[in-house]
This record gives structure tokens, sequence and C-alpha cells, in this order.
């Protein structure tokens, strides 16, 4: 749109250059005073070639574009400037995240240094209200951020620096975890006063626990009635709000998440309208990392913009007259897959806005699952309460870790044990695993519970009219949509198939028939160890609570109307099946061959408080890389030798040679290393076929 000589390329070269240089400075080292001292001083000093907005750029572009008599001309300036307004400086928007905790340590350093005032009590919001009435904002430098050790703290002042020196147009988001009391927001709020920073920041609560989905009609009514909050929510232009599905999809299960986020946000809706607060937008972020996969739900892209934030709460907003900013996530590698050329790209954001376009009208039908009350909330606490059971369940907990995290491809969420503490793999918490990694295990392990777990049982007395509910519903045909998807790549046997990895039984009598007599003393071994061992019990409970569940299931999705005709097969489901189950079959395969191979280890001498058994268990739990490397340490195939060391003084001392153990190496550890880099493998094509890329 602009011409290669055209005056504001200049700019923007000097800009990007000068740019670039400090962005060299400030990526090496700057833990010394006198280092930071100088990349700071550079940044924050006047300079021709500085641009911290976009702001006289666009002016002049916009005037370039109406003084045009070129149409062509005038309307490629324009769009110009309207991707500098929608992208600014940066290649992002930018976030920031905090807990609430680390909100409320950080505001008893000012207001309550001796930890006698109630954060949750009303003594402690009429405080805030005085210091929102009264704080003055404090000038900050990059040595208060240097000194500073509070988390919070530290990203109130990063955002301040960012505004002042390296980018003013940036609206950066202040996400708040576990924000469950208002006084949080209003502690994000006063802070951001504090440093000057409150015009261009939107303080987010984010409602993922079942606690805060379940009060946060109540919360928001508070919240949105603070005068602090209602001005600042004027000068932001809009009250802004995140909800998580993944933590709320793991703790009360996808559905219930899902129905329990779309009041939140009729609620929401309705806040506004009750508190005068029509006059701004509506911000509602739904991070869906995850679902049935990594995005939201298996449909179209309909679908996926409809679960998380549905037809009904777009009516509410609508309803209320808010203008509604609706944001949603592409996460992992399921971005990349919607967004990984500019062909599918543009064809995404294509089928996006018209979808957007289509959903902005209101409803030509009201949507029974929004009347029958009687029967909608009813199935959607049942399935709470089954997902709850589960949750709280030592069978489920149990069964969820037998393998830790070892059949997932390590991520940031892996969590870190010390290397002889076995025990904890038996006493692993669900809440030491975060909610992605929790329902990647449930995906290789074959049934996705936190989807399908609950709806069978929620039908209850009332089967055929749920049924019909939801097959005369948008809404419910959705649920159901979700349902059929997870239901048909699922499979119990599959459970129950890795449950039977720790029968003490399967092991004796493996060898019975004579064809693998080789084998015989390693599974008797095997046998023998795992008499002690709970986790098939575990499995074998697990199984017939979940199948009972899921006859229950496919008795209700027989019932809806508009389902698939008895005995009709879906080939492309059906070939989706085959392919997991030889997945599954294989990576059975390698699980068994892996577990003769490290019992059949000879013994060797405890070494770091890890003994033969602890290495076993290592490999039944899947921490391999764990057992790979004691086993190494007992069994080393390089050793130093005297001719290594350049030493005067003679010596005939060793006089033997050490022992050899290669052929340990090539006969159990490589074996076993190969097993589980194909393990690995097989977790990412079962991932996928899930829809759980990256």
């Amino acid at each position: 749109a602009i011409d290669p000589d055209h005056a504001l390329i200049a700019t923007l070269r000097r800009a990007q250059a000068y740019s670039a240089g400090m962005a060299d400075r400030f990526a090496t080292p700057l833990d010394d005073p006198t280092a930071l001292s100088e990349a700071a001083n550079a940044l924050t000093a006047e300079h021709p070639d500085k641009l911290l907005s976009l702001a006289p750029v666009i002016a002049a572009i916009d005037a370039e574009a109406l003084a045009a008599t070129d149409q062509v001309r005038a309307l490629s300036l324009a769009t110009l400037a309207a991707a500098m307004r929608a992208d600014g400086l940066g290649l992002g928007w930018i976030h920031f995240r905090v807990n609430a905790s680390q909100l409320h340590n950080a505001l008893r350093r000012r207001i309550d240094p001796d930890g006698t005032l109630d954060l949750a009590s009303q003594g402690a919001i009429a405080r805030l209200r005085e210091l929102l009435g009264e704080t003055k904002p404090l000038r900050v430098n990059f040595a208060a951020l240097a000194l500073e050790t509070s988390t919070a703290m530290r990203q109130f002042l990063a955002m301040a620096q960012i505004l002042h020196h390296i980018d003013a147009d940036a609206p950066i988001r202040m996400l708040i975890a576990e924000c469950e009391q208002p006084v949080t927001v209003l502690a994000a709020l006063y802070f951001a006063e504090l440093f000057g920073i409150a015009d261009k920041v939107d303080v987010s609560p984010l409602f993922e626990t079942e606690a805060a989905l379940e009060h946060g009609g109540r919360f928001l009514e508070a919240l949105l009635g603070e005068p602090h909050y209602a001005a600042y929510a004027r000068r932001r232009g809009r009250v802004s709000i995140q909800t998580g599905f993944s933590d709320a999809g793991r703790f009360m299960g996808q559905l219930p998440a899902a129905l329990a986020i779309e009041r939140l946000q009729g609620r929401l809706a309705a806040a506004m309208a009750t508190t005068g607060l029509t006059d701004v937008a509506a911000l509602v972020f739904n991070t869906h990392g995850e679902s049935m996969g990594r995005g939201t739900h298996p449909g179209g892209i309909v679908d996926r913009l409809t679960w998380p934030l549905s037809r009904w709460a777009r009516a509410r907003f609508a309803r209320a007259g808010v203008t509604l900013e609706p944001e949603a996530s592409f996460q992992g590698g399921d971005g990349y897959l919607f967004f990984r050329n500019p062909e599918l790209a543009l064809a995404t954001l294509t089928r996006i806005a018209e979808a957007e376009a289509e959903l902005g009208a209101e409803p030509a039908e009201r949507d029974p699952f929004y009347d029958r009350t009687d029967l909608s909330l009813d199935f959607y606490r049942a399935i709470r309460r089954v997902q709850r059971e589960q949750l709280e369940s030592a069978t489920y907990a149990r069964a969820v870790t037998a393998f830790g995290l070892g059949l997932l491809k390590v991520t940031g969420s892996r969590v870190s044990r010390r290397q002889s503490d076995i025990g904890a793999d038996r006493s692993m918490s669900l809440r030491q695993i975060r909610a992605i990694p929790h329902n990647a295990i449930l995906q290789q392990l074959g049934y996705p519970v936190n989807i399908i777990a609950g709806a069978g049982t929620a039908g209850g007395d009332e089967m055929e009219a749920i049924a019909a509910l939801l097959g005369n519903s948008t809404r419910g045909a959705q649920l159901v949509r979700l349902l059929r998807a997870a239901n048909g790549l699922a499979s119990i046997k599959t459970v129950a198939a890795h449950g039977e990895l720790f029968n003490s039984a399967y092991w004796a009598s493996r060898p019975y028939r004579g064809t693998e007599d080789r084998l015989e003393t390693a599974c008797m071994a095997l046998a023998d160890y795992l008499t002690k061992d709970d986790r098939a019990g575990v499995f074998r409970r697990l199984v017939s609570r979940l199948r009972v569940d899921w006859m229950k299931l496919h008795r209700l999705l027989s019932l809806v109307p508009g389902g698939p005709a008895d005995g009709e097969r879906d080939p492309v489901m059906d070939e989706e099946r085959r392919a997991i189950g030889l997945l599954q079959a294989l990576r059975l395969s390698l699980l068994m061959h892996m577990f003769l191979r490290a019992v059949e280890v000879p013994p060797f001498s405890r070494s770091n408080d890890v003994s033969r058994d602890d290495v076993l268990e290592m490999v039944l739990s899947l921490r391999v890389d764990d057992a790979l490397a004691q086993l190494r340490r007992a069994y080393p195939v390089v050793e130093p030798k005297l001719g290594d060391f350049a030493v005067d003084e003679p010596s005939d001392y060793p006089d033997q040679r050490g022992e050899d153990y290669g052929a340990i190496r090539a006969r159990f550890i490589d074996p076993i290393e190969r097993a589980h880099k194909l393990n690995l493998r097989i977790a990412v094509a079962i991932s996928n076929h899930f829809g759980a890329h990256g």
C-alpha cells in the first residue's frame, strides 16, 4: 500500500533498527547492576528513532487515504491503517498471569504487614476502597524491577516499563488465577493505579474451579457494584473475564464445565445490566485448550465457537444491550493445524467470520434446553456428581496415575520427584497433575472419562424425556455430538488391558501352555513381584464402574432423536477405532517386553539407596529414564583404565581386567530404551486420533 520511497518507510525502518538494538542489549545477562543500568539507561533515554506508538503513523496514513483520488490506493491505505490498529507494534497481545494468593501476599505487604486483616472481610474491602480513592501513582524504573522479589509486584513493574518505554499502545491483560473474591480484583486494580497503568491494563479474573464457577454470579454482582471498579471499567471501555475449560473440565467434567461456564456468562450479562454497565463491552476470553482433544469441540467451526460461548449466552448479552467481545484460543498443535500456512489461516479466519456473523443474529426459536430446566439442570447436576465422585475416588486416582506421567512425552507440567522416591508413584494425587496431562492420560488409557462418565447415569428414571430434550435442543444436540465423538473412540476393554499388565495371575499363567519356556523364569518372577501390587484390582474396580455407566450411556444415545439407526456404522469412525486398537495392541506388547526385560536384569549392589526392586518399580510405573540411569550406573560399559592417567608413580593394581557389562546393556537396558521410545511415538499417534494435537 505504501510506495518503497514513502517517507514513512524510512521512519519505520529506523524504529525497527532501534528496537532490534535494544532487544540485543536486553538479551545479554543483566545480573550485574552495572550491565542492567547501562541497558536500562539506553532504553529509557530519548532517541529520535524510538517509536512508542503507531498513532502518528496511522494518522498520517488515514490522512493520505482520505486525500487519495485513486479508490484502490485509498482502500489499500485504509486497510493498512486498520491492520496497524489491530496488531500494534508487537507480534501479539501481552498477557500476564498471577495467582490470587500472590496478589494477596503483595497486598498484605502494603496494607497489613502484621497479617491481622482478613482479606475476605468487609473491612479489607473498605480499606481498599479508601486506597483506591487516594492512590497517587509512583514512579518506577528498572532498578526497582530488579530489586523486587514479589511475583505479583514484579509483573506490575514490568507492565509499567513496557508501557513507558516499549509500547505505549499495547493493551495488557492481567489474568488472575484461582480468583474467588472481589477483593482480589480490587487488589489488582489498586496496584495498577499505584503504578499509573490502570488505563492500559484489563484486569481479568479467571473462573476455572468448581467453587469459582458455582459462586461466580454473586462474585460478579459484588464486583461490578463497586464504584471504583465501575469507574475503571468505563475508562477501559470493558469488563473482562476469563473462563478456563481445562481445569474446570478436570474437576467437574467437560459437559458440566461447559454448562457452568455458560451460566456464569449469562450471570455476567445480567450483572452488567443490573449495575448500569451496559455502556461498556464484555470481554469474555474462553481458554478452551481442552475438551475431547486440544480444541474445544470436535465438530466444525460453529461448534468450536459456540461450545465455549453458546448461542444462549450470546443472546443474554444482546438482550442486556451489552456489546460482546468474544475471544477464544487455539492452543498448542491445535493452533498450528488451523494456521500452519497462509491459505489455511485465511480459510480458518473466513469460516470464523462467517460463523460470527450468523451467531450475531437472535435465535429464531427458543431452545427447550433452557426452558425445561427441571430436566436439563438435573442432567447437569447428576453428571457433575459422578465426575466429582470419580475425582475424589482413590480407585480412579490410582488407576490414572498407575503409570505416572510415563505414557506421555515430557512437558512442562511433568511432576518432578526425587529419584529414589518410589512411594511417590503410589500416592500421587490427581491435583499434582495439571489438566492437560490428566486428560491426555485418559486418552492413552483408552477412555475419556472427563467427557463420557456420568452422562448415562444422569439419564436416571427420566431417560426417555432427557433423550427427547437433547435431540430437540440446539445446545443438547451439541452435547450429544461431543458424547458420540468421544464414545466412538473410547474402549473400556483397553482400560482393562492396561490393568492386566499388573495382574499376577496373568503372568503366572502365561507360560502354562509351554510355548514360551524361555520366558517362564521371568514371568514367574514378575508374577511373584506383582502379588503385592494393587493396580490390577484398582483397574478392575474402575472398569466395572465405567462399564455400568457406559451401558446407560449407550441406551441414552440410542434414544436421542436424529441419531444413527440401529446397527448403522460410521465407516470413518470404525477406521479410527481400528487404528487406535492397533496402536494400543502394539503399546501393550512393548510394555510387556519392557517389564520382562526389567525383571530379568541381574541383581546388583544397592546404590544411592536404590535397589533392583526399585528399578523394576520404576519401569512398571514408566519412570523409564530414571530406571535406565540407575541401570547404566550399575552396569557401566566404559570404565577408566590406568593408562588414562598421566601418573609418574607405577602401580601393579588392579591386576585383573574389569567386568564387561556390554552384554547386559545389549540384552536388557538398550531394549527397554528402544521400546520406551516407540511407546512415546505411539502416544503421540493416539493423542492425534483424539484431536489432542500438540
